[in-house]
């Protein structure tokens, strides 16, 4: 491989506002082992992202410096506050989105669905493999005709003695095809969206990996087809009876895309400021041109409005005071403004912009699947909308 021309990808530490300056001990401790694990993984990336392939060592590394509980609590391990939770969700995405999502999927999703609403037995069973990464867990919600309307989804469960019979299809799923279990949301024959653990290796489960992505290369979402598969009475998740508890895991994983989309939006501002600093032309370095640095000067400032969202709403939801439509709030803002700055930071490099060597191209088109997931920025928008003005516009 040859060596990059420029090194955009030195960390800076931009903390314009010095929004973390005061941080406790263990959250910057959390934050230093996703430095580290940052550091390790950034060099295998591109060539993972390029060819399209899950690095599954790396799950494995994140378990075994514990980034992937996203807050939750598990026994025998440290746990992490939300703002920890926060930090490592924006480091390990400054470094790559694809690991970023590991964290979204496996913590905040599948994680976080046994914890809220497993029984005792579920989770001594999944939540210390899940966490530590000895096993991949998937969330399967999404259907190949049910987005953003996730609450009409199709997929059903029926009881037969002591079984659940599962048929349906899910797309986008995560882990769905090179997991251990995925937490699938079905229909009762009562209509109630009920969640179920699903064994990956059930007869019946059949799981085809996506290709053609042109965004979060480096790890696989499946479209499942669920066709009569069996699984007892005791893989329903007794806590979970209506979309509202499903709604409850989706929420809190909202403020992680936007400690995520805060990750990207470092990584680029970084990159720019690091080749501003390295490019010459014209006889001088690009930094020393009015236009590169009103280019600067707006990106840092859109960065740092994103840091203290972040900031904020950890507080908050610290205090259990939290509430939906403020993660939301979180993730319209800094997934967009995420994406604006790539953009910027893409045309700012130039044609060295559009290689995977530098970064930001990647960076750039991973933030559009992340400002997907989680809820479209037009469902946060009714969200919101439906907030500040008590009337709704959903259809």
């Amino acid at each position: 491989m040859n060596m990059p021309d420029y090194d955009v990808a030195e960390p800076l530490d931009t903390d314009y506002y010095a929004v973390f300056a005061n941080i406790p001990a263990p959250d910057r401790e959390a934050w230093r082992r996703a430095r580290t694990f940052t550091g390790e993984a950034l060099p295998q990336m591109n060539d993972y992202w390029e060819r399209a392939e899950f690095p599954a060592h790396l799950a494995k590394r994140m378990g075994d410096l514990n980034l992937l509980a996203d807050g939750i609590e598990v026994e025998g391990l440290e746990p992490m506050s939300p703002l920890a939770a926060g930090l490592v969700n924006m480091e390990v995405s400054r470094g790559d989105g694809s690991l970023g999502t590991v964290i979204a999927v496996q913590g905040g999703l599948a994680l976080r669905s046994i914890a809220l609403f497993g029984s005792e037995a579920q989770r001594q069973a999944w939540l210390g493999p899940l966490a530590r990464g000895e096993k991949l867990g998937a969330f399967a919600l999404t259907e190949p005709d049910h987005g953003s309307d996730s609450v009409a989804l199709e997929t059903t469960a029926s009881l037969d003695g002591e079984d659940y019979v599962l048929n349906g299809e899910k797309k986008w799923i995560g882990n769905g095809s090179v997991g251990d279990v995925t937490v699938v949301w079905a229909r009762d024959e009562a209509g109630n969206v009920r969640g179920f653990l699903v064994e990956q290796d059930r007869e019946g489960y059949e799981a085809e990996t996506i290709t053609g992505k042109a965004s979060l290369r480096a790890i696989h979402q499946a479209r499942i087809t669920l066709n009569n598969v069996r699984i007892p009475k005791a893989n329903l998740l007794p806590g979970a009876r209506t979309f509202k508890d499903t709604s409850e895991v989706l929420v809190a994983t909202r403020l992680g895309v936007a400690w995520s989309a805060l990750g990207h939006a470092t990584a680029v501002y970084e990159a720019a400021l690091n080749y501003a600093t390295q490019r010459k032309q014209f006889g001088k370095p690009l930094a020393k041109f009015q236009l590169v640095q009103e280019r600067l000067a707006y990106m840092l400032s859109e960065l740092t409005s994103m840091q203290l969202h972040c900031f904020h709403l950890a507080a908050l939801d610290a205090a259990g005071q939290l509430r939906p439509t403020q993660a939301a709030m979180a993730k319209y803002h800094n997934t967009r403004k995420a994406r604006e700055l790539a953009s910027i930071a893409r045309d700012m490099l130039g044609g060295n912009g559009i290689l995977l060597e530098n970064h930001v191209i990647r960076h750039l088109l991973d933030i559009e699947s992340i400002h997907t997931y989680e809820g479209t920025q037009s469902i946060q928008t009714l969200l919101i909308g439906r907030d500040v003005t008590g009337q709704s516009a959903f259809a």
